[in-house]
């Protein structure tokens, strides 16, 4: 007979062990409170417990658990490695040695890399695990988290709403405490997306920062890798380790005094759901009662709209010729053409239309060229002005214009009276993606029915280390948000 009281006991250790973010479980393993295999089988644990978020195409218990024993005979022998003994989620977008990789499609579901992506490298020469691979749109291309092939990922605080997207799973495994942080893919917001709908911290990079080698691309103009945890120190830690570079944050302040604040509600806020925009409202009132200037700034008419037009352009015009060289040059056994004849309808459909030359919406060749050599130097001056002009040390906005849609209603929301596709849930997120700009996605509160509401901290570029200053103070303000049930 099974002893309930040591499942019980059990149990409330693995609801412990699993709260624990990077940098806390990676000390308490370095100092030897805990082990890895300890924490490893916690967050497996976890992982069969919610496997109903479909968080996950690909996980080798027996491989998490090999690497996490060989991460406790590392530490016992004087291993000090800064992520020694950690598992993290790998979006599907990512090839890992020895592991699966699917990219989110069909034709893929039986290959093995024979090499790991850069930041897979990065982080497990750090001592970090590959505890799996997270399930994904396919080809990172979509907003809600659905695949055809893999399955719908469920939002954790609510398994009606979506996810966000494409790094779907990635949020729903760190919101659910499955994983302290995962891997993502940001070419319109598919980072901050899928942070702001699940209720965790996204960090999108500034463009060229963090290595792309060996993640299947969309775009790259826009593209680029980056992480979501639940805390911006997490972020900050794996920062360092992916960039190896040892520059951390170095303001010791908790206030905001001497901190200039721009949003610019013209833009960010024309078409927003009413509790968003109450959140985003409350959070600026907070960020003054703390001591900083927040200024209200106009970026212009046609902003948001060139913005939009730009950024989907690239996505769309540079997708077939990066996906051609991406699976040439890594040896993944398949065509773009044989995605392409493989894919859902619905994004076949879409896919003839703007990414296949010859398609009626398919960018012409002068069209792309004014795109790179005209708009978008036009985009990048134009936020540049926020630090610049406004002197601003970051741009506020509500990251999306709304909470996690239902799944059954994603193909078209209503959002403050007007109606909308998926796409919008990147709306406010493209401008930053874009003009290549450093961003992060911090929760700021639940709405009425539960679910999460983020905060977006843009910087100017390259100013990658003052916004973890900068939105590490700010996420201190804020409570953080239930682990979801």
């Amino acid at each position: 007979m099974q002893d309930k009281t040591a499942t019980a006991g059990a149990a409330s250790g693995d609801d412990e062990l699993v709260e624990l973010g990077v940098a806390a479980a990676a000390a308490a393993i370095r100092n030897g409170d805990i082990t890895s295999v300890a924490y490893a089988s916690a967050l497996l644990r976890r992982a069969r417990k919610h496997a109903d978020l479909n968080s996950f195409i690909t996980i080798d218990e027996s491989a998490v658990l090999t690497a996490a024993q060989e991460a406790d005979k590392a530490r016992a022998a004087g291993a000090v490695a800064p992520l020694l003994g950690v598992p993290i989620g790998i979006k599907d977008s990512y090839a890992t040695a020895g592991v699966r990789t699917t990219l989110g499609v069909s034709n893929l579901k039986n290959f093995v890399p024979k090499h790991g992506a850069d930041v897979v490298v990065a982080l497990q020469d750090a001592g970090g695990i590959v505890f799996g691979k997270n399930n994904l749109v396919e080809m990172s291309f979509g907003l809600t988290g659905h695949n055809s092939t893999y399955g719908q990922v469920k939002n954790p605080y609510s398994h009606a709403h979506v996810p966000g997207g494409s790094s779907s799973g990635s949020g729903a495994a760190v919101a659910a405490r499955i994983v302290p942080a995962s891997t993502g893919g940001d070419t319109v917001g598919s980072i901050r997306v899928p942070a702001s709908l699940c209720g965790v911290v996204g960090y999108k990079p500034t463009n060229g920062r963090w290595p792309g080698g060996g993640v299947a691309p969309v775009s790259h103009t826009l593209d680029t890798t980056g992480i979501l945890a639940r805390s911006v120190e997490d972020c900050a830690l794996l920062d360092q380790i992916v960039t190896r570079n040892t520059t951390a944050p170095t303001s010791q302040r908790s206030d905001l005094r001497g901190v200039r604040f721009a949003h610019a509600p013209r833009q960010y806020m024309n078409v927003i759901d009413p509790e968003t925009a109450a959140h985003f409202t409350a959070a600026l009132e907070r960020l003054r009662d703390a001591g900083a200037d927040v200024v209200e700034v106009d970026l212009g008419d046609d902003f948001m709209d060139t913005a939009n037009r730009l950024t989907w352009n690239f996505f769309f015009r540079e997708m077939r010729e990066a996906v051609t060289q991406f699976v040439a040059r890594n040896n993944f056994p398949v065509t773009f053409d044989e995605i392409y004849s493989d894919i859902k309808p619905q994004l076949k459909a879409i896919w003839s239309q703007v990414v296949v030359p010859g398609g009626p919406g398919y960018l012409s060749d002068e069209g792309y060229e004014s795109a790179l050599a005209t708009e978008r130097p036009q985009l990048q001056r134009r936020l540049g002005q926020v630090f610049t002009h406004h002197a601003a040390d970051a741009l506020l906005l509500p990251t999306t214009p709304c909470p996690a849609p239902l799944i059954e209603h994603v193909s078209s929301l209503t959002i403050a009276g007007h109606q909308v596709d998926e796409r919008f849930l990147a709306y406010n997120t493209i401008p930053a993606s874009g003009a290549g700009l450093p961003g992060i996605s911090i929760p700021i509160g639940l709405s009425t029915n539960g679910l999460p509401i983020g905060l977006e901290i843009d910087a100017a570029h390259g100013e990658d280390i003052a916004l973890f200053d900068l939105a590490g103070r700010v996420e201190s303000l804020f409570e953080t948000l239930p682990t979801p049930a």
